[in-house]
């Protein structure tokens, strides 16, 4: 079942259109498209994917399993990219950061499982490559929770990962 969620939202992401002056800045994102698709390991390990509205402005998300925490988990940020580290001759590296939410069924024994939504605050790294349509990125964010379940109350989580998006 939580795959076909999975395969439901990358086809609904598939869908999704930018406005075509996103790329006229300095990161190139015009050459590359707008919408890149990928794998992310971490917390969450699944499917991840990034859309530029603008330059410097991206919606991310991820779905997959919590393999730290247990579960199964969907995340979804609005990130800013306020300047640039590094533009050398192979890639631009932005740092990233942004507010967003996660959903996370936790899934441990019939005892212990219940539902949980969250606020995240992510920051990162962007390793853009110039030459291909691939990205590599970094990040780690903060997570405020409540549980849907008796005795769960409000928690605090960290989500960090790593990953790959191929753009098109």
């Amino acid at each position: 079942m939580r795959w076909i969620v999975v395969l439901a939202l990358v086809a609904a992401g598939g869908v999704a259109h930018a406005d075509d002056s996103a790329g006229s800045g300095s990161s190139g994102r015009a050459d590359k498209g707008v919408l890149g698709l990928g794998l992310v390991l971490g917390e969450p390990t699944g499917i991840c994917g990034k859309l530029y509205l603008a330059d410097d402005r991206a919606v991310d998300a991820a779905v997959g399993e919590a393999f730290i925490t247990g579960g199964f988990q969907i995340t979804a940020d609005y990130l800013f990219h306020p300047f640039i580290l590094q533009n050398k001759e192979q890639f631009v590296l932005p740092f990233y950061f942004g507010p967003g939410i996660r959903l996370i069924d936790y899934g441990g024994n019939a005892n212990n499982s219940y539902f949980a939504t969250g606020l995240r605050g992510v920051a990162g790294l962007d390793f853009d490559f110039k030459d291909v349509p691939i990205d590599a990125f970094v990040e780690a964010a903060a997570v405020i929770e409540t549980g849907y379940s008796g005795g769960h109350g409000i928690g605090a989580g960290l989500n960090a990962g790593a990953g790959v998006r191929y753009y098109f």
